[in-house]
């Protein structure tokens, strides 16, 4: 479970694209909201778009890794596809704020590798907010001030990027993924792949 954290605007939609593009055995965890869908966008695809009713009843029955609320809507990881994912021996990537991650941390702990992506500044993260052209100045507002509360969790990840340009900082965090993939406790294949170059020998 690879999960990447940081402020709007730092970069890890970007990153979390480009890795699920060029990576094999990765996929999405789609969660659910309860905000009005997008135009372009898909159910099951980038969110399940479900009511506040339906939201309440998976967070009381347990249905969720973790779940929170960010300007006004609710968003919720749910657990039954992760767990079908990685029991295929498929690597799972969540793109979830610190308060996600560290619910994630105390129920799936063993199985988790997170990354928290900062801003080289707090002047280039509002440029690249602008840049977006995607919020009005008020939304742009209160994302730079939630972001220096976000930041402050930075010391809560496994491992922290500064993301200073976009493939430079994709690289870091593919180089993560790939050494967390080859963690000896991650590969309970390797007893018996052993065994097999050995054995042959040991009586030789």
């Amino acid at each position: 479970m690879l999960v990447l954290s940081s402020p709007s605007g730092a970069g890890k939609t970007t990153i979390s694209r480009r890795l699920l593009a060029e990576e094999t055995d990765l996929q999405m965890s789609v969660s659910v909201t309860t905000r009005p869908q997008r135009k372009g966008e898909e159910e099951g695809v980038d969110y399940y778009f479900v009511d506040r009713a339906r939201f309440d009843e998976m967070v009381a029955h347990g249905e969720l890794l973790e779940h929170a609320t960010v300007f006004d809507n609710s968003y919720g990881t749910p657990a039954g596809p992760v767990e079908k994912a990685l029991t295929a021996g498929r690597d799972v990537l969540f793109d979830v704020d610190w308060q996600g991650a560290q619910q994630m941390r105390g129920k799936m702990e063993t199985d988790i590798v997170s990354v928290f992506i900062l801003p080289p500044s707090m002047a280039e993260l509002e440029r690249r907010l602008r840049t977006r052209g995607r919020d009005p100045e008020d939304v742009i507002a209160r994302r730079m001030s939630k972001a220096a509360g976000e930041i402050s969790h930075y010391d809560g990840y496994d491992y922290v990027v500064i993301n200073h340009e976009v493939e430079a900082c994709l690289d870091e965090v593919r180089n993560i993924l790939h050494a967390e993939r080859n963690r000896r406790k991650r590969m309970p294949w390797l007893v018996e792949f052993v065994a097999g170059l050995v054995d042959p020998y040991r009586n030789a």
